[in-house]
């Protein structure tokens, strides 16, 4: 069921011994989840760096240590700040058939014809959805597709997405994704045009008495 493979050791090396670890090429790793007691692992360095590099957040990882296993997620890693390589990393052990909620990025997708011809300009809301799902359902990023917005003041909200059965969106509904506003051009040449109309329109003559002037 898991996406990636990584395989680890039961760590019995801590504290300051831990320093001692790393420059052997291992990084510390503890495992734990709503079903597992903590359990602390060691893995070759390389090989995890490759595997995150492919698996993020989003992909189930089977982690195999001396005879078990546990399906995770990576939940945190600790950089050295200056280095950047890896000091710890946490792996949350998930049950199966629990849902988890979790944070996935909104990818934005097509092209809206009202930009294209140039008579509107993209507005974009949040970079991620929270949402609700079972570890089976995991997806990598939601698709908003924008060429559904063909004119200027269309919009797209959370509760336009369907993402399917099972899958819930935790972010309120009214949440805006994508709107067409007016371009600054566009909005230019209907002032000149509302301004040319003005210049143009006949004067009024006031109707009314005339007074008699004294002669």
């Amino acid at each position: 069921m898991a996406d990636y493979i990584l395989e680890a050791q039961h760590r019995t090396t801590f504290g300051r011994k831990v320093g001692q670890l790393r420059r052997d090429g291992f990084v510390p790793m503890t495992v734990y989840g709503p079903k597992t007691e903590p359990v602390s692992l060691q893995v070759a360095y390389r090989p995890l760096e490759i595997l995150l590099a492919k698996a993020g957040g989003t992909h189930l990882i089977e982690v195999q240590a001396d005879g078990k296993s546990y399906t995770v997620l990576v939940r945190e890693v600790q950089r050295n700040v200056i280095t950047r390589r890896m000091l710890h990393i946490d792996l949350f052990a998930l049950d199966l058939n629990a849902k988890l909620k979790t944070y996935v990025p909104v990818r934005y997708i097509g092209e809206s014809p009202a930009v294209t011809a140039k008579l509107g300009v993209l507005l974009t809301g949040p970079t991620n959805l929270h949402i609700e799902l079972l570890p089976s359902q995991l997806i990598d990023y939601v698709e908003v597709d924008i060429s559904k917005l063909k004119e200027v003041g269309a919009a797209l909200h959370v509760s336009d997405l369907k993402l399917g059965e099972g899958i819930t969106i935790l972010n309120d509904p009214e949440e805006l994704l994508a709107r067409i506003s007016q371009s600054s051009a566009a909005r230019s040449e209907l002032d000149e045009a509302a301004e040319l109309a003005a210049s143009m329109e006949p004067e009024v003559i006031t109707k009314g008495k005339v007074e008699e002037a004294d002669f």
